[in-house]
This record gives structure tokens, C-alpha cells and sequence, in this order.
């Protein structure tokens, strides 16, 4: 009993240069490097970042505007991110922070685009946060595994 119990303390077996699972999105049927290779967190997370600051800037001015109270400012960044990135990511398959760093959302399923049930669906995944910092082996994160997407570089 001690020995099966070591086994399992051990971890997983380390891997060995023979048995090398390949490049992230290889499962995915996505080149290693090049257009339509996985874009890593860095990227990701930079254009999240450039949309989140488009979306404060809209609501600041709808607020200069009259529009939006202050009171509900954090609120109306929210919503003007998510229909932003709902909206570009089903019309044109990437958000403008994206756009900016040459990725882009497809479908991994063979479907042609990304559906509005997807985007709406891995937006309010994204809204919540966490679901973002849990990632699988390719680096995609839980949004993109359920929503069946992944983001590429263009």
C-alpha cells in the first residue's frame, strides 16, 4: 500500500523526449507559429486590457454627455465592453484589442464563424473572470472550451 501510495504522491510521470505532445492547438489541428497559431496569454490579455479602457472611454462619454451618472459609471463599462466584444467578435470574428494585435476568435468545431449564442455565451464567461484564469494545455481558457473557440493570430 505505501508504494501505490507513493506513486500517486509522485505526480504524473515526467516526459520523456520520445513522447513530446507536440506545440499548443496541435490537437486543435492549428499550425505551430504563424497565422492561425494560438496567440499566447500575453497578447490575449493586452487586448482585453485595449478593450476594456475603449468601453471606460465610452462611458465616460456618454457620462460627459449626460447619459450615464457616475454612480452606475462601473456598471455601464461593463455592458459597453461586453455588447462591444459581443457584437465585433459575431460580425467580424475579433474585438477592436484584438484587432489592434493581430488576433482573431474562429470556431474549433468546423463551423465557418462564431455564432451570437458563442460570443454572447464567452462573454459572459469573460465578464466573470475566473473562468479566463483557468486554462487547458494549449493555453485556451475555460471560455474557450466551452464555447468551442479559440483565439488565433491573424
Amino acid at each position: 500500500m505505501a508504494r501505490e501510495l507513493g506513486s500517486w504522491l509522485s505526480g504524473p510521470e515526467p516526459v520523456k523526449p520520445g513522447d513530446d505532445a507536440g506545440w499548443p492547438g496541435k490537437e486543435l489541428g492549428l499550425p505551430e507559429s504563424g497565422p492561425r497559431s494560438l496567440a499566447r496569454m500575453g497578447r490575449r490579455f493586452l487586448a482585453l486590457l485595449i478593450d476594456w479602457l475603449i468601453g471606460y472611454g465610452l462611458a465616460a462619454l456618454g457620462m460627459s454627455l449626460g447619459l450615464i451618472s457616475i454612480s452606475v459609471l462601473s456598471t455601464a463599462v461593463l455592458a459597453i465592453w461586453f455588447v462591444l466584444g459581443v457584437l465585433s467578435v459575431r460580425l467580424f470574428g475579433f474585438t477592436p484589442g484584438q484587432y489592434a494585435l493581430g488576433l482573431m476568435v474562429i470556431p474549433v468545431d468546423n463551423r465557418q464563424h462564431v455564432g451570437s449564442g458563442r460570443a454572447i455565451a464567452r462573454g459572459l464567461l469573460l465578464a466573470l473572470v475566473i473562468p479566463g484564469l483557468f486554462t487547458d494545455a494549449d493555453g485556451r481558457g475555460l471560455q474557450d472550451r466551452l464555447t468551442m473557440t479559440a483565439v488565433v493570430r491573424r
